[in-house]
């Protein structure tokens, strides 16, 4: 089969070409089917270009003025789903820079005066992440603050702790909801750290080396809210560092949340029998009238391994690549939006899912008094009483030995027979032995003790309440008027 050539246009970079651009590499070229969500990004940034194009004298200020009151007609073309979207132009820049010109005539070819598309598209995707950070940001703050309302809702409430997914030792419910508030904070700082370095203005840098032309990026920066000028010109245009690590904090966060989703779908099996989601956030079988599915979590799980996938595809799509930019870095965006749309899909699922959550405390007070789980506390007992640990760790397995052999809990032995096993008990023990006793035990700094998870639980509290503050006095500062905002 033949290759088809489309009709000849003329591109706007076509000047040293004589013949059509072949069919196949128009369709591998496209890349607006998806980056024309940078659509008003890129109308942010031109504006602020030709505003300053304006004040240098590069244009007329009625040129100036022409060009930034025509892409605002472009921008509420677009808000509306009026716009119509060329494949043949290519990107969403060249879309919008030739819907310009047909509408306010040839002044539009002098909006891409003293820049490039690789400091354009720089610039557009900095916006584009600084944007999403703000609102990702708020999305994961609204799941921390669930998992700490849950948390105080459960009060002193016990449930087995495990390793290797065996009965380790009693923990408190709220300890175990406290540790992924904790991961997530963690996640949270990532995404600040992010913030702060993407305050750096790229455009100006050109295609590679700047510009010869007289320009002002400093007030670009400012019109656009950036502190400081991209440092080098070759790094801005190939750069994509920024992204990685938006893509590498996704792929932090979603393995955090696939491991709650793990606990989560454990808790609701029936041989667990710990907790239940909300039926709103469950499913049915087609088949088994009976079932009742944790899909959410599931998916949320499984979405984890997409958005992991999307970091390693542009790390290695950037790792071999030559300074400064390559067309290879048109593979950036798609990985870019989905693990944006993945978060920003599964963290408010997620949010629901904590807050709808209901625990069988029966269940799991019964499972946390597990018959062997005090033989630590009677390891620590002996130590207490001169015991070397080794030697008390090995008393203490035999203990548990005997009392499997005669099928019974360790605190349904006899002093007696604990002395057998272990010569320097005491009566005290079996008060040690308690499930109560046990929690107030690890009353260390981060331990489960309830009087510990009270302290962890208010510090967590009074660092979200910050950070809710923090992030309200800028809330919407970089999020355009845009429906998928």
């Amino acid at each position: 089969m033949t290759a088809k050539t489309v009709i000849k246009k003329d591109k706007l970079w076509g000047g040293r070409f004589f013949g059509s651009t072949d069919y196949l590499l128009e369709r591998l070229s496209t890349s607006v089917n998806f980056d024309y969500r940078l659509a008003l990004f890129d109308i942010e940034g031109s504006q602020a270009h030709a505003r300053m194009l304006g004040e240098v004298g590069l244009l007329t200020c009625d040129e100036s003025c022409k060009i930034v009151l025509g892409l605002e007609k472009l921008k509420k073309k677009i808000q509306t789903g009026n716009f119509n979207w060329d494949p043949g132009a290519e990107d969403v820049h060249m879309n919008l820079e030739l819907a310009l010109t047909e509408l306010i005539g040839p002044t539009g070819k002098k909006l891409h005066t003293a820049r490039s598309r690789n400091d354009q598209v720089a610039l557009d995707t900095c916006l584009y992440l600084r944007a999403t950070v703000e609102q990702v940001g708020v999305d994961l703050l609204g799941l921390r603050e669930a998992l700490l309302d849950k948390a105080a809702a459960v009060k002193d409430a016990p449930m087995p702790g495990y390793t290797h997914l065996q009965h380790a030792q009693p923990i408190l419910l709220a300890h175990h909801l406290l540790a992924y508030a904790q991961m997530l904070s963690r996640d949270q700082e990532r995404l600040n750290n992010l913030g702060q370095r993407l305050d750096y203005m790229p455009l100006g840098s050109g295609a590679l080396s700047g510009t010869g032309l007289p320009i002002d990026p400093e007030r670009v920066a400012r019109d656009l809210g950036f502190s400081r000028l991209s440092e080098n010109s070759l790094d801005a245009v190939a750069g994509r560092d920024h992204l990685l690590e938006f893509l590498a904090f996704g792929a932090i966060l979603m393995t955090h949340l696939s491991r709650l989703a793990e606990d989560l779908i454990l808790w609701c099996s029936q041989e667990f029998a710990f907790a239940e989601l909300p039926d709103e956030l469950s499913t049915g079988s087609s088949m088994m009238p009976q079932k009742k599915n944790p899909d959410g979590a599931e998916l949320m799980r499984g979405k984890a391994g997409r958005v992991i996938g999307n970091l390693v595809t542009l790390l290695t799509v950037v790792k071999g690549l030559p300074l400064s930019y390559n067309r290879d870095l048109q593979e950036d965006k798609e990985p870019l939006f989905d693990t944006a749309d993945t978060l920003r899909l599964i963290l408010p699922v997620a949010t629901k899912m904590i807050a709808g959550l209901k625990f069988n405390f029966e269940r799991l007070r019964l499972a946390a008094d597990g018959p062997y789980t005090p033989a630590t506390d009677l390891a620590d007992h002996l130590v207490r009483r001169g015991v070397p640990f080794r030697e008390a760790h090995n008393q203490a397995g035999v203990a548990v030995a005997y009392a499997l052999k005669k099928n019974k809990a360790l605190a349904e032995l006899t002093l007696d027979e604990l002395k057998r096993c272990c010569p320097k008990v005491e009566k005290s023990i079996f008060d040690e032995m308690t499930l109560p006793a046990m929690l107030a035990a690890r009353s260390t700094f981060g331990g489960t003790a309830p009087s510990s998870v009270a302290r962890q639980l208010k510090t967590a509290r009074l660092k979200l309440i910050w950070e809710i503050q923090e992030i309200k006095k800028g809330i919407g500062r970089y999020v355009p008027s845009h429906p998928e905002s």
